[in-house]
């Protein structure tokens, strides 16, 4: 087996070290600090973990992190309240599909920590330099740097492709507080100024229990920029106040009788947002590869933080056991980001880049939209969960007004659409990519479970694409079309193919099928069907196809059931 060392114990670093170790890997981790300096320091970031994420952690057995305090209750955000202050304000509420959760990474990171070193996990306590990596490179198969503190920060150079803005965006900062007056339903509220900076809020469990987490975020030399002169903890919160009162006066009574958690509760600096290459060159010619912020490093604006965390040590992992005894080469760890960075974190650097703007005119509409009707709220509220659903609507004026009305339509729907679709995920399926052709040659694929065999003699598939569905045309154009079958570890295969992009097909391994169709590699199944017959049906076209050639190497399928991934287990009454 492998041995792999991770330098770094944020939430990424801990979280792979973690499933590592579980999944029998010999795994070395390495922090500058232990778990009690760790929890006494000073707060690390402002956190919340939204339920795609949480349901990463959740087999993991490490998404509830019981505070320091037993008797304090665990916090759930159920909802997301949006303002949009100036001349023309606006405001609305949405609940989250799921809850959401927060807990300080003090109190996170430390729990972990101690939970790998209790389970037989290698802990080093030491600060890591260049010299110390080559080092770390000679005895194991893997490193993962997963800090971007001091000197291992140069060993990822930039990658100007990706990384729009050479400067900080935002002046930011950040306090824990007890002494607010709750909301009556806990969410995650959040207040835009244009032209001064934002201004979110939401509860979480800290060190000492339950409190209150407020995030400021300052336009650069504007009014809120203004953090430079505190000293002080005390100063701190006198500022957050401050604040408050001056551009925030509908939260600011909230919090009258606010009192710091600790003199840890504090947190002040700037962040220029960037993407970096992941493969870092040590000046031996060593490789080591980068995690986390080390190499996607997001201003909190849109707390993607431990969304993208989470994301990122569960590609990784997966990468790696996926990679068997092979060695873990420069090419794999491209390739490794490279998958991340399609599946998840371009969506998530995108919108959050997007947020760092002034917001154009059709943005400014969708919000305002959005006070009339819940469905498009919800679908915005929905985008901090998975950004990737806020593709292509929020960056195009067309696609916004479309689908403006696309939401204002399920409005006066005979059921809640969100509530109904959440009921029809009661129902367990496969996961499929169907795929095909175009007239102009182009590969298409779209991520579909609306699959199912319709009849045996003759061999009779069918599936159901969206009505709205980009690639429809391609579709409707071709003669043939092939349903992949998807494996439980092609789970990143299904979000590509189900978010618009350029090239869906990038990093991916296909052969051609019945007129140049292209097959995935690695399915459980696959099924080259001709078209026989097409009809629209409501929102819906139904698509079914006589199979001409199918193949069946088998294995564990992806499930995809309650707007989660499963994989299949056998019942144990077998």
């Amino acid at each position: 087996m492998h041995t792999i060392a991770i330098v770094g114990a944020g939430e990424s670093g801990v979280q792979l070290a973690l499933e590592l170790h579980r999944n029998g890997y010999a795994v070395t981790l390495i922090s500058d600090r232990d778990p009690a300096e760790i929890l006494t320091g000073n707060v690390m970031s402002s956190q919340c973990v939204f339920s795609g994420a949480l349901a990463v952690q959740a087999p993991l057995e490490i998404s509830s992190v019981t505070p320091v305090d037993p008797g304090s209750p665990e916090v759930q955000l159920e909802r997301i309240s949006l303002t949009l202050a100036g001349a023309e304000p606006l405001a609305w509420s949405s609940p989250l599909d799921s809850p959401a959760r927060s807990v300080d990474q003090r109190v996170k990171c430390s729990v972990w920590i101690t939970d790998f070193v209790s389970e037989g996990g290698t802990l080093l306590i030491e600060k890591v330099t260049v010299g110390r990596l080559e080092e770390l490179t000679r005895v194991h198969d893997l490193v993962v740097v997963s800090t971007g503190k001091g000197e291992l920060g140069q060993i990822f150079t930039t990658d100007r492709s990706r990384s729009p803005f050479d400067k900080p965006q935002r002046a930011l900062a950040l306090t824990y507080v007890n002494g607010v007056e709750p909301d009556a339903e806990p969410g995650i509220r959040m207040t835009i100024k244009p032209g001064v900076g934002e201004f979110f809020t939401f509860p979480g469990i800290t060190t000492s229990g339950l409190c209150q987490m407020m995030v400021f975020e300052g336009v650069p030399d504007g009014p809120m920029d203004c953090w430079t002169s505190v000293a002080s903890p005390a100063e701190h919160l006198q500022k957050s106040l401050e604040i408050l009162a001056e551009h925030f006066p509908d939260e600011a009574a909230r919090f009258t009788h606010a009192q710091l958690t600790d003199d840890g509760g504090t947190l002040r600096g700037w962040i220029t947002p960037t993407v970096r290459h992941a493969v870092g060159t040590l000046p031996s010619g060593r490789h080591v590869f980068g995690l986390g912020d080390a190499v996607v490093l997001n201003d909190p604006l849109t707390g993607q933080g431990s969304n993208n965390a989470t994301m990122a040590a569960r590609y990784y992992h997966d990468a790696i056991v996926r990679q068997g005894d092979k060695p873990f080469d420069q090419e794999w760890m491209k390739r490794t980001f490279d998958e991340f960075w399609r599946g998840w974190a371009q969506w998530s650097v995108t919108w959050t880049n997007s947020m760092l703007k002034p917001l154009k005119e059709h943005q400014i509409n969708l919000l305002r939209a959005a006070e009339q009707h819940p469905a498009l709220a919800g679908a915005i509220a929905s985008g901090f969960d998975d950004p990737r659903t806020l593709f292509p609507w929020w960056y195009d004026a067309a696609e916004a007004a479309e689908f403006t009305e696309q939401m204002a339509a399920e409005d006066t729907s005979t059921f809640d659409l969100r509530d109904f679709r959440s009921a029809l995920g009661q129902f367990a399926t496969g996961v499929t990519v169907v795929t095909t052709r175009g007239a102009d040659g182009r590969k298409v694929g779209i991520t579909a479970n609306s699959f199912t065999s319709v009849s045996m003699d003759p061999p009779l598939v069918l599936w159901c694409p969206s009505s709205r569905a980009p690639s429809l045309g391609a579709f409707a154009e071709s003669t043939h079309f092939a349903v992949n079958l998807l494996s439980s570890g092609q789970h990143v295969l299904s979000r590509q193919f189900a978010t618009p992009s350029d090239d869906k097909f990038a990093g991916v391994l296909t052969r051609n099928g019945i007129g140049g169709i292209p097959i995935l590699e690695g399915t459980v199944a696959t099924f080259e069907c001709r078209t026989v017959a097409r009809y629209t049906s409501g929102d819906h076209e139904i698509y079914i196809g006589e199979v001409e050639s199918y193949a069946a190497p088998g294995g564990d399928p992806l499930v995809f059931h309650g707007g989660a991934y499963h994989a299949t287990a056998t019942h144990p009454d077998f």
